[in-house]
């Protein structure tokens, strides 16, 4: 069994999904665009180049997401998608790279049980985190 996140944008999931593939080395899995839709589910013919589903591995997890249909999205809030990451240049690296254009929460930076640890919202609205934890 396993858990993924799915989020959902206001028009710029596909934007989003190839942004988080070029900053994390993820692999782009699906980017299906509503136009693939058999016509009765393609809905409004002004939203068939947005996204009805894409999904993103990033390491041994997937990362899933649509742009939802015009009057649904409501702003993201309530979680955070986090990455481990095992080497701390790393986890710098896509503390820096995701981060970029958003709005850092808590920089990146040692803490009692992390080699790394960072918060932000990206530029996109998505909030993230990432942990690099302390060997024991």
């Amino acid at each position: 069994m396993n858990a993924n996140p799915y989020l959902f944008y206001n028009g710029q999931c596909e934007e989003a999904f190839r942004f988080y593939a070029d900053c994390t080395g993820g692999e782009l899995l699906a980017v299906m665009p509503y136009a693939d839709a058999p016509p009765d589910d393609a809905g409004d013919p002004a939203w068939k180049d947005k996204i009805m589903h894409a999904c993103l591995r990033i390491g041994d997890s997937l990362l899933m997401a649509s742009d939802a249909p015009p009057g649904r999205q409501s702003p993201m809030g309530g979680f955070s998608v986090s990455l481990q990451i095992d080497d701390p240049a790393e986890a710098e690296r896509c503390f820096e790279a995701l981060s970029a254009g958003g709005e850092v929460r808590m920089p990146i930076g040692e803490t009692f049980w992390a080699q790394r640890f960072g918060m932000f919202v990206d530029r996109f609205g998505v909030p993230w985190m990432i942990n690099c934890t302390k060997s024991m």
